[in-house]
């Protein structure tokens, strides 16, 4: 569905948007952990913008064929951002990404994923700090430099949140079978 509104003034007025100048929001998935921390920053500015969100899943370099968005692969990386993404409600649109295996050049996998962003006009790109070679946001932000666009905004990784078991007090404490630091066998 496309909106006809783009982003609200100072005054809170809608002003029309030109026709056919939407300008998704691509999220980088690399099919790591900071997966869904890249989707929700992206989806959120993608909300604020009232503009798609394009997910972009990286696939590894294979010479045989290139994945379809519907291909398993590609739908068990999207499948771990959606549903932190679905909430949101924006439009998705899925795209698949594999560097080519003959480039050996640091840049050359950002240029070519920032090629894709741009032929779906994404004004913003969204990655990890720290992700593959050649895509991490860094490599990104340095190829988007040198080409002249889009933006590209780093996302640090999830911080990390130890389990929490359903006991509490002092360790030893509420362990059956025993005193006080006793392991149950």
């Amino acid at each position: 569905m496309t909106r006809l509104l783009s982003h609200l003034h100072r005054d809170s007025a809608p002003r029309p948007a030109r026709a056919g100048v939407l300008q998704p929001v691509a999220a980088v998935l690399t099919d790591r952990v900071d997966d869904v921390v890249v989707a929700e920053a992206a989806a959120r500015t993608a909300l604020a913008r009232h503009a798609p969100l394009l997910l972009i899943a990286v696939m590894p370099p294979n010479t045989n064929h290139s994945p379809d968005p519907a291909s398993a692969p590609v739908r068990a990386v999207l499948a771990r951002v959606m549903p932190k993404v679905g909430p949101y409600a924006v439009d998705c649109v899925p795209e698949v990404f594999q560097p080519s295996t003959g480039r050996s050049w640091r840049l050359a996998a950002a240029k070519e994923l920032l090629a894709l962003a741009g032929r779906h006009r994404a004004a913003d790109v969204v990655a990890a700090r720290h992700g593959p070679r050649g895509l991490d946001a860094h490599t990104l932000i340095e190829a988007a430099a040198l080409r002249g666009g889009p933006r590209v905004h780093a996302i640090a990784p999830a911080a990390w949140v130890p389990l929490r078991s359903g006991r509490t007090g002092a360790p030893g404490e509420g362990l059956p079978h025993g005193r006080k630091g006793d392991v149950p066998r």
